[in-house]
């Protein structure tokens, strides 16, 4: 008999680059706490000298969540005038489920082997 044991599985690199894509993705969730972009940048500084679809859905993810974070910054500001604040507020509420929704659909798309393009975002990353 031996001792040695079999050796562990390790998941494939095109399955690791999923995981950490979707990670990338699933940072939206927390759009509404500011702090949405945190994982997508992360993700992107890691895997972008590497290359594959860790970096490349890394970066778009990236892209979406600072042009969201600009867009509750402007909800932000358009909530502090007088007379117009619920305009802001009820548009920071609107942007913020919009990103959870777009980052779970973006999510369930990388991690299926696919990629994902926001309908709508800044190339500020490239």
């Amino acid at each position: 008999m031996s001792n040695e044991y079999p050796p562990a599985h390790r998941p494939s690199e095109a399955t690791d680059q999923r995981t950490w894509a979707m990670v990338a993705h699933l940072g939206g969730i927390l759009a509404y706490f500011w702090v949405g972009w945190v994982a997508a940048l992360v993700v992107w500084l890691v895997y972008r000298e590497r290359g594959g679809v860790a970096a490349e859905q890394g970066r778009v993810a990236l892209n979406f969540q600072i042009t969201v974070l600009i867009g509750l910054v402007a909800c932000r500001i358009v909530q502090a005038l007088p007379g117009i604040g619920i305009i802001g507020w009820i548009a920071f509420i609107a942007l913020s489920i919009i990103s959870l929704v777009l980052s779970i659909l973006a999510a369930l798309a990388v991690q299926r082997g696919g990629s994902y393009r926001y309908p709508f975002s800044l190339e500020l990353v490239r």
